[in-house]
């Protein structure tokens, strides 16, 4: 049953409105009842049907964030773009808020395809999608589950099951790890099962990793703030994304047949996600990966990408040369190469 949700209409992403597109407020449905809240971008002055794109992500945002920022300048580019909030996050349905589900989230990408899919200005032959951070991983899954994906992007990926089990670089990769994580979170379900983890870390630390300032630079100043966004303020529920560490994504992604560029930042600690997922989807093994499959069965299709100088963050917007937002914008997302592989591969 189609839920009817309160949206924003007036414009409130961090980024500006091009003069190149048209934009519009939707939403769409999951198979799990769901009522998703999305813009939908399209290219000004265009006709007949359309190659489409669906994006979402980075983990713990919203689309007036970089999603929003990723479908606008494809938009620009001649596709249909749709850049939605994952289900229990942002203007989306869902209760409680903030809860990730590795099946669900899935899902939403394939509700949006159902949507795009539908749309009259839609090819719906030729449908692609793009995952940023942990949804970098959930679009992986989602394209190896999903033949009506034709091409997908995942850029400064995460795999969110990988790092929930296994911790950062698989430090916590060991059966006592988990075990004390597990008691900790059947311990929190019955202490206070809403409780908030808290989004970026506020104030920020001396010492905190380059990799946390980076967040707090995009999520917690101008740069990138959003006042729905869970990583710009209270975070996920503590026990929100417990499904997660019990789980493994990309168990299939040897076996995608279409097109997939994999694009990090050479710089980002995250790196070693999009690297991995790259060398299993073609090899059928990698390290960080307990299975061993066959090779894919189209591994000319399969491309990784690696941004030279780039953070994490920096793929989230382009990377500017002073703290918040300011400077010079570094431009290190390179929107013609990701619109070149959909139109070569979306054709």
């Amino acid at each position: 049953m189609k839920q009817e949700l309160q949206l924003t209409q007036e414009w409130d992403k961090v980024f500006p409105l091009s003069e190149k597109v048209n934009h519009c407020k939707v939403t769409f449905e999951t198979q799990y009842g769901l009522t998703l809240a999305a813009d939908l971008y399209t290219p000004k002055d265009a006709e007949g049907k359309l190659a489409a794109i669906a994006v979402s992500g980075p983990f713990g945002a919203t689309k007036e964030q970089s999603s929003g920022l990723y479908a606008m300048r494809m938009a620009e580019r001649g596709f249909v773009a749709l850049a939605f909030d994952p289900s229990f996050t942002g203007e989306s349905s869902g209760e409680p808020r903030r809860t990730a589900s590795p099946d669900i989230n899935t899902e939403d990408f394939m509700a949006a395809v159902d949507f795009l899919s539908k749309q009259d200005n839609v090819d719906a032959e030729r449908i692609g999608i793009i995952g940023i951070c942990g949804w970098g991983g959930i679009a992986l899954n989602a394209a190896a589950a999903d033949t009506r994906i034709k091409a997908t992007v995942v850029s400064t990926m995460y795999d969110m099951t990988r790092v929930s089990g296994n911790g950062y670089f698989d430090s916590e990769d060991k059966e006592e790890s988990r075990h004390a994580a597990r008691e900790a979170l059947a311990k929190q379900r019955l202490a206070d099962p809403m409780a908030m983890a808290g989004g970026v870390i506020d104030p920020l630390p001396d010492d905190a990793p380059q990799f946390v300032k980076d967040y707090y630079d995009y999520y917690k100043t101008p740069r990138g703030y959003h006042q729905r966004s869970g990583n710009s303020n209270d975070g996920w529920r503590v026990i929100g994304t417990q499904a997660y560490a019990n789980s493994r994504f990309l168990y299939y992604i040897n076996e995608i047949r279409s097109a997939v560029l994999v694009m990090h930042g050479e710089k980002a600690h995250s790196r070693y996600f999009g690297e991995a997922a790259y060398k299993y989807m073609v090899e059928g093994k990698a390290e960080g990966y307990n299975v061993v499959g066959k090779p894919n069965p189209n591994p000319e299709n399969k491309q990784l990408l690696i941004i030279p100088g780039a953070s994490h963050c920096d793929l989230y917007d382009g990377g500017y040369t002073e703290l918040v937002g300011k400077g010079e914008p570094k431009n290190l997302i390179p929107w013609d190469t990701l619109a070149d592989f959909f139109a070569q591969n979306l054709k």
